[in-house]
Protein backbone atom coordinates (compact mmCIF):
# COMPACT_ATOMS: atom_id res chain seq x y z
CA UNK A 1 0.00 0.00 0.00
CA UNK A 2 1.48 3.34 -1.04
CA UNK A 3 -0.20 5.45 1.67
CA UNK A 4 -0.78 5.33 5.43
CA UNK A 5 -4.48 4.46 5.91
CA UNK A 6 -5.25 6.36 9.13
CA UNK A 7 -3.65 9.75 8.24
CA UNK A 8 -5.14 9.45 4.75
CA UNK A 9 -8.62 8.77 6.12
CA UNK A 10 -8.37 11.74 8.51
CA UNK A 11 -7.14 14.06 5.74
CA UNK A 12 -9.88 12.98 3.31
CA UNK A 13 -12.56 13.30 6.00
CA UNK A 14 -11.40 16.80 6.94
CA UNK A 15 -11.35 17.89 3.32
CA UNK A 16 -14.84 16.55 2.63
CA UNK A 17 -16.36 17.91 5.86
CA UNK A 18 -15.00 21.42 5.23
CA UNK A 19 -15.70 21.42 1.51
CA UNK A 20 -19.14 19.80 1.43
CA UNK A 21 -20.65 19.42 4.94
CA UNK A 22 -19.98 22.76 6.63
CA UNK A 23 -22.19 25.43 5.02
CA UNK A 24 -20.39 28.01 2.89
CA UNK A 25 -20.15 31.20 5.02
CA UNK A 26 -21.61 34.47 3.82
CA UNK A 27 -19.08 36.40 1.76
CA UNK A 28 -17.28 33.28 0.52
CA UNK A 29 -17.81 31.68 -2.89
CA UNK A 30 -18.46 27.91 -3.11
CA UNK A 31 -15.31 27.42 -5.21
CA UNK A 32 -13.18 29.18 -2.58
CA UNK A 33 -14.72 27.02 0.16
CA UNK A 34 -14.16 23.79 -1.80
CA UNK A 35 -10.53 24.81 -2.41
CA UNK A 36 -10.18 25.41 1.33
CA UNK A 37 -11.39 21.85 1.95
CA UNK A 38 -8.81 20.53 -0.50
CA UNK A 39 -6.13 22.72 1.03
CA UNK A 40 -6.87 21.66 4.64
CA UNK A 41 -6.99 18.02 3.56
CA UNK A 42 -3.58 18.39 1.91
CA UNK A 43 -2.05 20.08 4.98
CA UNK A 44 -3.52 17.37 7.24
CA UNK A 45 -2.03 14.68 4.99
CA UNK A 46 1.36 16.41 5.14
CA UNK A 47 1.22 16.66 8.95
CA UNK A 48 0.18 13.01 9.21
CA UNK A 49 2.75 11.95 6.59
CA UNK A 50 0.13 10.02 4.66
CA UNK A 51 2.52 10.09 1.70
CA UNK A 52 5.76 11.94 0.97
CA UNK A 53 5.07 15.66 0.58
CA UNK A 54 6.01 15.60 -3.12
CA UNK A 55 3.52 12.83 -3.83
CA UNK A 56 0.79 14.65 -1.94
CA UNK A 57 1.56 17.76 -3.97
CA UNK A 58 1.11 15.90 -7.26
CA UNK A 59 -2.27 14.63 -6.02
CA UNK A 60 -3.27 18.16 -4.96
CA UNK A 61 -2.35 19.53 -8.40
CA UNK A 62 -4.44 16.81 -10.05
CA UNK A 63 -7.43 17.49 -7.79
CA UNK A 64 -7.31 21.26 -8.39
CA UNK A 65 -7.29 20.60 -12.13
CA UNK A 66 -10.05 17.94 -12.04
CA UNK A 67 -12.43 19.78 -9.71
CA UNK A 68 -12.15 23.06 -11.59
CA UNK A 69 -12.31 25.11 -8.39
CA UNK A 70 -10.15 27.82 -9.97
CA UNK A 71 -11.51 27.72 -13.52
CA UNK A 72 -14.62 26.28 -15.20
CA UNK A 73 -12.70 25.30 -18.34
CA UNK A 74 -10.53 22.18 -18.31
CA UNK A 75 -7.59 23.84 -20.07
CA UNK A 76 -7.79 26.82 -17.73
CA UNK A 77 -7.97 24.60 -14.66
CA UNK A 78 -4.79 22.68 -15.49
CA UNK A 79 -3.01 25.92 -16.37
CA UNK A 80 -3.99 27.29 -12.96
CA UNK A 81 -2.89 24.08 -11.23
CA UNK A 82 0.54 24.33 -12.86
CA UNK A 83 0.83 28.12 -12.68
CA UNK A 84 3.26 28.27 -9.76
CA UNK A 85 5.96 26.39 -11.65
CA UNK A 86 6.64 29.67 -13.46
CA UNK A 87 7.09 31.43 -10.10
CA UNK A 88 10.68 32.66 -9.89
CA UNK A 89 10.86 32.26 -6.09
CA UNK A 90 10.29 28.51 -6.41
CA UNK A 91 13.17 28.19 -8.85
CA UNK A 92 15.35 30.43 -6.67
CA UNK A 93 15.19 27.89 -3.86
CA UNK A 94 15.40 24.80 -6.09
CA UNK A 95 18.45 26.05 -7.98
CA UNK A 96 20.09 27.29 -4.77
CA UNK A 97 19.76 23.81 -3.25
CA UNK A 98 21.49 22.43 -6.36
CA UNK A 99 24.32 24.94 -5.87
CA UNK A 100 24.69 24.03 -2.20
CA UNK A 101 25.53 20.47 -3.29
CA UNK A 102 28.86 21.92 -4.43
CA UNK A 103 29.65 23.04 -0.87
CA UNK A 104 29.26 19.45 0.33
CA UNK A 105 30.86 17.79 -2.70
CA UNK A 106 34.02 19.92 -2.67
CA UNK A 107 34.43 19.70 1.13
CA UNK A 108 34.34 23.48 1.47
CA UNK A 109 31.66 23.32 4.18
CA UNK A 110 33.67 20.92 6.36
CA UNK A 111 36.85 22.95 5.83
CA UNK A 112 35.14 26.14 7.01
CA UNK A 113 33.90 24.38 10.16
CA UNK A 114 37.29 22.92 11.05
CA UNK A 115 39.05 26.23 10.32
CA UNK A 116 36.91 28.01 12.91
CA UNK A 117 37.49 25.25 15.49
CA UNK A 118 41.25 25.35 14.82
CA UNK A 119 41.19 29.02 15.82
CA UNK A 120 38.59 29.14 18.63
CA UNK A 121 38.55 25.57 19.90
CA UNK A 122 40.46 26.02 23.18
CA UNK A 123 37.23 25.84 25.17
CA UNK A 124 33.95 24.02 24.64
CA UNK A 125 32.10 27.31 24.35
CA UNK A 126 34.61 28.34 21.67
CA UNK A 127 33.71 25.20 19.70
CA UNK A 128 30.04 26.16 20.05
CA UNK A 129 30.69 29.61 18.59
CA UNK A 130 32.75 28.03 15.81
CA UNK A 131 29.80 25.83 14.85
CA UNK A 132 27.47 28.85 14.92
CA UNK A 133 29.83 30.93 12.75
CA UNK A 134 30.14 28.07 10.28
CA UNK A 135 26.34 27.99 10.05
CA UNK A 136 26.30 31.74 9.42
CA UNK A 137 28.91 31.57 6.64
CA UNK A 138 27.08 28.75 4.85
CA UNK A 139 23.53 30.02 5.34
CA UNK A 140 23.20 32.48 2.40
CA UNK A 141 23.83 29.77 -0.19
CA UNK A 142 22.37 26.72 1.60
CA UNK A 143 18.57 26.84 1.31
CA UNK A 144 18.30 23.39 2.84
CA UNK A 145 18.68 24.13 6.54
CA UNK A 146 18.68 20.36 7.06
CA UNK A 147 21.69 19.92 4.76
CA UNK A 148 23.47 22.79 6.52
CA UNK A 149 22.78 21.94 10.17
CA UNK A 150 22.33 18.19 9.87
CA UNK A 151 24.49 17.27 6.87
CA UNK A 152 27.51 19.59 7.22
CA UNK A 153 27.77 20.93 10.78
CA UNK A 154 26.42 17.96 12.78
CA UNK A 155 29.05 15.42 11.63
CA UNK A 156 31.77 17.91 12.64
CA UNK A 157 30.12 18.38 16.03
CA UNK A 158 29.87 14.62 16.58
CA UNK A 159 33.51 14.10 15.62
CA UNK A 160 34.66 16.73 18.14
CA UNK A 161 32.44 15.34 20.92
CA UNK A 162 33.58 11.80 20.15
CA UNK A 163 37.23 12.82 20.39
CA UNK A 164 36.56 13.71 24.03
CA UNK A 165 34.68 10.49 24.76
CA UNK A 166 31.27 12.18 24.84
CA UNK A 167 29.05 9.43 23.47
CA UNK A 168 25.33 8.83 24.16
CA UNK A 169 25.85 5.07 23.89
CA UNK A 170 28.32 5.27 26.79
CA UNK A 171 26.15 7.63 28.82
CA UNK A 172 28.76 10.36 28.58
CA UNK A 173 26.80 12.87 26.51
CA UNK A 174 27.02 15.37 29.39
CA UNK A 175 30.76 15.82 28.91
CA UNK A 176 30.15 18.16 25.99
CA UNK A 177 27.99 16.39 23.41
CA UNK A 178 24.66 17.56 24.83
CA UNK A 179 25.79 21.18 24.90
CA UNK A 180 27.31 21.10 21.43
CA UNK A 181 24.33 19.26 19.92
CA UNK A 182 21.92 21.87 21.25
CA UNK A 183 24.06 24.79 20.05
CA UNK A 184 24.50 23.00 16.71
CA UNK A 185 20.72 22.86 16.43
CA UNK A 186 19.74 26.28 17.73
CA UNK A 187 22.15 28.07 15.41
CA UNK A 188 20.04 26.64 12.58
CA UNK A 189 16.78 28.60 13.13
CA UNK A 190 18.74 31.82 13.73
CA UNK A 191 20.76 31.63 10.52
CA UNK A 192 17.62 30.49 8.67
CA UNK A 193 15.94 33.75 9.71
CA UNK A 194 18.83 35.88 8.45
CA UNK A 195 18.61 35.28 4.68
CA UNK A 196 15.80 34.59 2.22
CA UNK A 197 17.97 31.82 0.75
CA UNK A 198 18.81 30.18 4.11
CA UNK A 199 15.76 27.91 4.21
CA UNK A 200 13.21 26.86 1.61
CA UNK A 201 10.03 28.36 3.17
CA UNK A 202 11.42 31.94 3.35
CA UNK A 203 10.54 32.80 -0.28
CA UNK A 204 7.02 31.58 0.47
CA UNK A 205 6.88 34.18 3.26
CA UNK A 206 8.04 36.84 0.77
CA UNK A 207 5.34 35.75 -1.70
CA UNK A 208 2.56 35.77 0.92
CA UNK A 209 3.57 39.22 2.21
CA UNK A 210 3.47 40.58 -1.35
CA UNK A 211 0.07 38.95 -1.97
CA UNK A 212 -1.51 40.30 1.22
CA UNK A 213 -0.21 43.85 0.64
CA UNK A 214 -0.98 43.91 -3.08
CA UNK A 215 2.77 43.96 -3.82
CA UNK A 216 3.22 47.17 -1.78
CA UNK A 217 5.77 45.24 0.28
CA UNK A 218 8.04 43.01 -1.75
CA UNK A 219 11.08 42.04 0.32
CA UNK A 220 14.30 41.82 -1.68
CA UNK A 221 17.21 39.61 -0.68
CA UNK A 222 19.17 42.65 0.45
CA UNK A 223 16.31 44.21 2.43
CA UNK A 224 15.69 40.95 4.29
CA UNK A 225 19.40 40.39 5.01
CA UNK A 226 19.94 43.95 6.27
CA UNK A 227 16.82 43.86 8.43
CA UNK A 228 17.75 40.54 10.05
CA UNK A 229 21.49 41.26 10.34
CA UNK A 230 21.69 42.89 13.79
CA UNK A 231 19.07 40.81 15.64
CA UNK A 232 20.53 37.67 14.03
CA UNK A 233 24.09 38.48 15.12
CA UNK A 234 22.93 39.31 18.65
CA UNK A 235 20.98 36.04 18.77
CA UNK A 236 24.03 34.05 17.61
CA UNK A 237 26.13 35.77 20.28
CA UNK A 238 23.64 35.10 23.08
CA UNK A 239 22.39 31.61 22.16
CA UNK A 240 25.50 29.58 23.17
CA UNK A 241 25.59 31.42 26.53
CA UNK A 242 21.94 30.63 27.31
CA UNK A 243 22.40 26.96 26.47
CA UNK A 244 25.66 26.94 28.48
CA UNK A 245 23.67 28.07 31.53
CA UNK A 246 20.94 25.49 30.90
CA UNK A 247 23.26 22.57 30.10
CA UNK A 248 26.83 23.35 31.23
CA UNK A 249 29.31 20.86 29.72
CA UNK A 250 31.38 18.81 32.14
CA UNK A 251 34.47 19.42 30.00
CA UNK A 252 34.96 23.16 29.65
CA UNK A 253 38.56 23.38 28.43
CA UNK A 254 39.36 21.65 25.14
CA UNK A 255 42.97 22.37 24.10
CA UNK A 256 43.07 19.17 22.05
CA UNK A 257 40.13 20.27 19.88
CA UNK A 258 42.31 22.72 18.00
CA UNK A 259 44.82 19.96 17.23
CA UNK A 260 41.97 17.62 16.24
CA UNK A 261 40.65 20.23 13.82
CA UNK A 262 44.12 20.78 12.36
CA UNK A 263 44.48 17.04 11.79
CA UNK A 264 41.13 16.98 10.01
CA UNK A 265 42.28 19.87 7.83
CA UNK A 266 45.43 17.90 7.00
CA UNK A 267 43.25 14.96 5.99
CA UNK A 268 41.34 17.27 3.67
CA UNK A 269 44.65 18.27 2.15
CA UNK A 270 45.49 21.56 0.44
CA UNK A 271 42.53 23.61 -0.65
CA UNK A 272 41.40 22.14 -3.94
CA UNK A 273 40.55 23.78 -7.23
CA UNK A 274 36.93 22.81 -6.67
CA UNK A 275 36.83 24.55 -3.27
CA UNK A 276 38.41 27.70 -4.69
CA UNK A 277 35.90 27.71 -7.54
CA UNK A 278 33.02 27.10 -5.13
CA UNK A 279 34.21 29.97 -2.96
CA UNK A 280 34.30 32.18 -6.06
CA UNK A 281 30.72 31.18 -6.96
CA UNK A 282 29.75 31.87 -3.35
CA UNK A 283 31.23 35.39 -3.65
CA UNK A 284 29.46 36.09 -6.97
CA UNK A 285 26.11 35.02 -5.49
CA UNK A 286 26.50 37.24 -2.43
CA UNK A 287 27.55 40.27 -4.50
CA UNK A 288 24.58 39.93 -6.85
CA UNK A 289 22.01 39.00 -4.19
CA UNK A 290 23.13 41.93 -2.05
CA UNK A 291 22.45 44.30 -4.98
CA UNK A 292 26.04 45.60 -5.30
CA UNK A 293 25.77 46.17 -9.11
CA UNK A 294 22.64 48.27 -8.56
CA UNK A 295 24.40 50.29 -5.88
CA UNK A 296 27.44 50.91 -8.10
CA UNK A 297 25.88 51.34 -11.54
CA UNK A 298 22.20 52.12 -10.96
CA UNK A 299 18.89 50.26 -11.52
CA UNK A 300 19.81 49.23 -15.08
CA UNK A 301 22.49 46.92 -13.66
CA UNK A 302 20.06 45.07 -11.36
CA UNK A 303 20.09 41.27 -11.51
CA UNK A 304 17.03 39.33 -10.39
CA UNK A 305 17.71 36.97 -7.44
CA UNK A 306 16.54 33.90 -9.39
CA UNK A 307 18.67 34.92 -12.38
CA UNK A 308 21.59 35.14 -9.94
CA UNK A 309 20.91 31.58 -8.78
CA UNK A 310 20.91 30.35 -12.39
CA UNK A 311 24.20 32.20 -12.99
CA UNK A 312 25.68 30.43 -9.95
CA UNK A 313 24.51 27.01 -11.11
CA UNK A 314 25.81 27.71 -14.62
CA UNK A 315 29.24 28.60 -13.20
CA UNK A 316 29.26 25.37 -11.17
CA UNK A 317 28.46 23.36 -14.31
CA UNK A 318 30.90 25.16 -16.62
CA UNK A 319 33.79 24.84 -14.15
CA UNK A 320 33.03 21.19 -13.41
CA UNK A 321 32.36 21.74 -9.71
CA UNK A 322 29.02 20.07 -10.42
CA UNK A 323 28.11 17.75 -13.25
CA UNK A 324 24.67 17.50 -14.80
CA UNK A 325 24.46 14.09 -13.15
CA UNK A 326 24.93 15.82 -9.77
CA UNK A 327 22.07 18.18 -10.60
CA UNK A 328 19.78 15.34 -11.69
CA UNK A 329 20.54 13.40 -8.51
CA UNK A 330 19.84 16.38 -6.22
CA UNK A 331 16.49 14.92 -5.22
CA UNK A 332 15.79 17.43 -2.46
CA UNK A 333 15.90 20.29 -4.99
CA UNK A 334 13.46 18.69 -7.42
CA UNK A 335 11.26 17.55 -4.54
CA UNK A 336 11.20 21.12 -3.18
CA UNK A 337 10.24 22.55 -6.58
CA UNK A 338 7.27 20.15 -6.79
CA UNK A 339 5.83 20.55 -3.29
CA UNK A 340 6.63 24.24 -3.10
CA UNK A 341 4.90 24.79 -6.45
CA UNK A 342 1.74 22.98 -5.33
CA UNK A 343 1.44 24.73 -1.98
CA UNK A 344 2.15 28.17 -3.42
CA UNK A 345 -0.47 27.53 -6.13
CA UNK A 346 -3.17 26.67 -3.60
CA UNK A 347 -2.26 29.57 -1.31
CA UNK A 348 -2.28 31.95 -4.28
CA UNK A 349 -5.75 30.93 -5.41
CA UNK A 350 -7.15 30.97 -1.87
CA UNK A 351 -6.05 34.60 -1.86
CA UNK A 352 -7.37 35.32 -5.38
CA UNK A 353 -10.75 33.78 -4.56
CA UNK A 354 -11.02 36.05 -1.50
CA UNK A 355 -10.83 33.42 1.22
CA UNK A 356 -7.69 34.79 2.92
CA UNK A 357 -9.25 38.26 3.06
CA UNK A 358 -12.44 36.80 4.57
CA UNK A 359 -10.50 34.75 7.13
CA UNK A 360 -8.28 37.70 8.09
CA UNK A 361 -11.39 39.86 8.50
CA UNK A 362 -12.95 37.21 10.74
CA UNK A 363 -9.85 37.15 12.97
CA UNK A 364 -9.77 40.94 12.96
CA UNK A 365 -13.41 41.11 14.05
CA UNK A 366 -12.89 38.55 16.81
CA UNK A 367 -9.85 40.31 18.26
CA UNK A 368 -11.35 43.75 17.62
CA UNK A 369 -14.23 42.92 19.98
CA UNK A 370 -11.66 42.41 22.75
CA UNK A 371 -10.79 46.12 22.61
CA UNK A 372 -7.02 45.56 22.38
CA UNK A 373 -4.50 48.05 21.03
CA UNK A 374 -2.77 47.15 17.76
CA UNK A 375 0.42 46.39 19.70
CA UNK A 376 -1.29 43.86 21.97
CA UNK A 377 -3.44 42.47 19.17
CA UNK A 378 -0.53 41.95 16.76
CA UNK A 379 1.57 40.40 19.56
CA UNK A 380 -1.29 37.98 20.30
CA UNK A 381 -1.53 37.07 16.62
CA UNK A 382 2.21 36.49 16.32
CA UNK A 383 2.43 34.37 19.48
CA UNK A 384 -0.56 32.26 18.43
CA UNK A 385 1.01 31.79 15.00
CA UNK A 386 4.42 30.84 16.41
CA UNK A 387 3.31 28.42 19.14
CA UNK A 388 0.83 26.72 16.84
CA UNK A 389 3.97 25.06 15.47
CA UNK A 390 3.69 22.46 18.23
CA UNK A 391 0.98 20.99 15.96
CA UNK A 392 3.11 21.04 12.79
CA UNK A 393 5.96 18.86 11.56
CA UNK A 394 6.59 21.10 8.56
CA UNK A 395 7.43 24.80 8.56
CA UNK A 396 6.17 25.03 4.98
CA UNK A 397 2.79 23.51 5.86
CA UNK A 398 2.48 25.83 8.86
CA UNK A 399 3.39 28.96 6.88
CA UNK A 400 1.11 28.02 4.01
CA UNK A 401 -1.80 27.34 6.35
CA UNK A 402 -1.58 30.34 8.66
CA UNK A 403 0.81 33.12 7.63
CA UNK A 404 -1.32 35.11 5.18
CA UNK A 405 -4.44 35.18 7.35
CA UNK A 406 -2.59 36.16 10.54
CA UNK A 407 -0.46 38.77 8.77
CA UNK A 408 -3.54 40.21 7.05
CA UNK A 409 -5.42 40.37 10.36
CA UNK A 410 -2.51 42.20 11.99
CA UNK A 411 -2.51 44.82 9.24
CA UNK A 412 -6.26 45.29 9.56
CA UNK A 413 -5.82 45.87 13.30
CA UNK A 414 -3.29 48.63 12.67
CA UNK A 415 0.14 46.94 12.78
CA UNK A 416 2.78 48.78 10.68
CA UNK A 417 3.12 46.65 7.51
CA UNK A 418 6.91 46.28 7.13
CA UNK A 419 7.96 45.76 10.78
CA UNK A 420 5.09 43.33 11.33
CA UNK A 421 6.07 41.47 8.14
CA UNK A 422 9.66 41.20 9.37
CA UNK A 423 8.55 40.05 12.82
CA UNK A 424 6.24 37.42 11.34
CA UNK A 425 9.08 36.31 9.02
CA UNK A 426 11.37 35.95 12.05
CA UNK A 427 8.67 34.02 13.93
CA UNK A 428 8.39 31.66 10.94
CA UNK A 429 11.97 30.59 11.69
CA UNK A 430 12.04 30.97 15.49
CA UNK A 431 9.26 28.36 15.68
CA UNK A 432 11.81 25.76 14.54
CA UNK A 433 13.28 25.80 18.07
CA UNK A 434 10.25 24.23 19.71
CA UNK A 435 10.16 20.48 19.08
CA UNK A 436 12.17 17.50 17.90
CA UNK A 437 10.00 17.38 14.76
CA UNK A 438 9.82 21.12 14.05
CA UNK A 439 11.93 21.03 10.87
CA UNK A 440 14.10 18.57 8.95
CA UNK A 441 17.23 19.36 10.99
CA UNK A 442 15.64 18.53 14.36
CA UNK A 443 15.16 14.75 13.96
CA UNK A 444 18.72 14.45 12.59
CA UNK A 445 20.31 16.06 15.65
CA UNK A 446 17.79 14.79 18.23
CA UNK A 447 18.13 11.31 16.74
CA UNK A 448 21.85 11.23 17.54
CA UNK A 449 20.83 10.76 21.18
CA UNK A 450 22.70 13.55 22.96
CA UNK A 451 19.59 14.99 24.63
CA UNK A 452 16.41 13.68 26.17
CA UNK A 453 13.01 14.73 24.87
CA UNK A 454 12.43 16.83 27.98
CA UNK A 455 15.76 18.63 27.60
CA UNK A 456 15.05 19.35 23.94
CA UNK A 457 11.55 20.76 24.53
CA UNK A 458 12.59 22.80 27.59
CA UNK A 459 15.56 24.32 25.79
CA UNK A 460 13.47 24.96 22.68
CA UNK A 461 10.78 26.85 24.61
CA UNK A 462 13.29 28.99 26.50
CA UNK A 463 15.18 29.77 23.30
CA UNK A 464 11.94 30.73 21.54
CA UNK A 465 11.27 33.33 24.27
CA UNK A 466 14.85 34.63 24.13
CA UNK A 467 14.86 34.92 20.34
CA UNK A 468 11.46 36.63 20.32
CA UNK A 469 12.75 39.17 22.85
CA UNK A 470 15.88 39.81 20.77
CA UNK A 471 13.94 40.31 17.55
CA UNK A 472 11.34 42.52 19.23
CA UNK A 473 13.82 44.74 21.08
CA UNK A 474 16.98 44.71 18.97
CA UNK A 475 15.08 44.22 15.73
CA UNK A 476 12.55 46.91 16.58
CA UNK A 477 15.27 49.49 17.32
CA UNK A 478 17.31 48.44 14.28
CA UNK A 479 14.32 48.74 11.95
CA UNK A 480 13.60 52.18 13.40
CA UNK A 481 17.19 53.23 12.61
CA UNK A 482 16.76 51.87 9.06
CA UNK A 483 13.56 53.90 8.67
CA UNK A 484 11.27 50.89 8.25
CA UNK A 485 8.71 52.41 10.63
Amino acid sequence: MGFKPLPTAIAVALGLIIGFVIPVPAGVTPDAWHLLGLFVGTIAAIIGKALPIGALSIIAIALVAVTGVTNDKAAGAINDALSSFSNSLIWLIGVSIMISRGIIKTGLGARIGYLFIAVWGKKTIGIAYSLALSELILAPVTPSNTARGGGIIHPIMRAIAGSYGSDPEKGTQGRMGRYLALTNYHANPITSAMFITATAPNPLVVKLIADVTGAQISLSWGTWALAMLLPGLVALAVMPLIIYMLHPPEIKSTPNAMQFAREKLKELGPISRGEITMFGVFAVLLVLWAGVPTFLFGPSAAVDPTTTAFIGLSLCLVTGVLTWEDVIKEKSAWDTIVWFGALVMMATFLNKLGLITWFAKSIETGIGHMGLSWVTASALLMLTYLYAHYMFASTTAHITAMFAAFYGAGLALGAPPLPFALMMAAASNIMMTLTHYATGTSPVIFGSGYTTLGEWWKTGFIMSLALLAIWLVVGGVWWKVLGYW
